[in-house]
């Protein structure tokens, strides 16, 4: 197993051996500061570390990494019925619920009424 040091080192001279010379100098003429001298330095060390070719290189291997297709209008139509279907689901469960709790609540209301009534009935 390589040491990180190592591993690092290899990824900088393999990304350095595909980069465009006007890459470095376009990226840093982005970010300038107020002394030229210093960043004028680090672009001419830049660009002689990169290689024509390294953006387009690095864009048309995402390009054809990454699938580049449209969902279908029957894919979004399934993926928007299953959210319906899911929050209907919901809908109807919590409606379920709050309606049993009331009823239970209604029902026990109810029943100490009754208990009430019976007492106030049966005293003398």
């Amino acid at each position: 197993m390589k040491p990180e040091s190592s591993a690092w080192k290899q990824l900088e001279e393999h990304a350095a051996a595909r980069l465009r010379v006007s890459f470095a100098s376009r990226v840093l003429r982005a970010a300038r500061p107020a002394d030229a001298q210093v960043w004028s330095e680090l672009e001419e060390q830049a660009a002689a570390r990169l290689q024509a070719g390294f953006a387009d290189r690095v864009l048309h291997a995402v390009r054809t990494a990454i699938p580049a297709e449209i969902p279908s209008f029957f894919s979004q139509f399934a993926l928007s019925a299953a959210t319906v279907a899911v929050c209907m689901a919901a809908v109807v469960y919590l409606h379920d619920r709050t309606t049993r709790i009331e009823d239970e609540r209604s029902l026990a209301d109810w029943q100490r009424l009754a208990a009430d009534a019976q007492d106030f009935d049966l005293s003398p």
